[in-house]
């Protein structure tokens, strides 16, 4: 294919694929913001230790790890419905990521408020605090600094993730991309584009990263 149909090509596909990409651009924002809160709630059910829920926190967040997110999207979207329950593509997909990634937000919450040290939570007792404003205004925003880089690869990876979504026939950026391949036949430069469109969400993504870690590290560095 010559440059001239190559453009024509890329011309007629960019309307479609972009639509695509709006909607990966929502799949990935609302799954990593129930993922976030799903994964804070286990995070501190797991860290306080709570009889019979910790343990229910700690299999969940096995299982979600353990298996693959295509087989945990064909359980939502076509196993769920055999027991009575059934989901519209576009929430067995957000539902689906948002359990997956919260599992290893989880973990990163975890590991991020396990390292802020224990004098920190003393100190704040000390003072009258409850753990509840100890956990909000002492070690919360401690660990969120120390969590940025992780939640923020957690997303870049889950705008990649989105593209298993396209198995239940959610149009995302990777079936918007094969449905004009089924009509151009031309796979090649189309799956090129859709690449570099994931690579521009992702590196926008990686550049709001390093601004956030800059101004959260700002008090640190004076």
């Amino acid at each position: 294919m010559d440059i001239t149909g190559l453009t024509g090509l890329l011309k007629d596909a960019l309307p479609l694929m972009l639509k695509g990409a709006m909607w990966t651009l929502v799949l990935a924002v609302a799954s990593v913001f129930f993922g976030a809160l799903i994964g804070t709630l286990v995070a501190i059910t797991r860290l306080a230790k709570v009889p019979v829920l910790s343990q229910l926190a700690a299999i969940y967040v096995s299982c979600m790890r353990g298996t693959p997110l295509l087989v945990q999207l064909f359980v939502i979207y076509f196993g769920l419905p055999s027991i009575g329950i059934q989901f519209d593509p576009i929430s067995a997909g957000i539902l689906g990521l948002s359990l997956n990634v919260g599992a290893y937000l989880s973990e990163t919450i975890r590991g991020s408020i396990n390292g802020i040290t224990h004098g920190q939570t003393n100190a704040a007792l000390s003072l009258g605090l409850t753990q509840a404003q100890t956990l909000r205004y002492v070690i919360g925003p401690q660990a969120l600094r120390l969590a940025v880089p992780s939640l923020s690869n957690s997303l870049i990876s889950l705008i990649k993730d989105t593209s298993l979504v396209s198995v239940i026939a959610v149009g995302e950026l990777m079936l918007a991309t094969k449905e004009v391949i089924a009509t151009t036949f031309q796979p090649f430069p189309l799956y090129l584009a859709a690449a570099a469109i994931y690579w521009a969400m992702s590196a926008s993504f990686e550049t709001l990263q390093k601004k956030l870690e800059t101004r959260l590290n700002r008090s640190y560095l004076r």
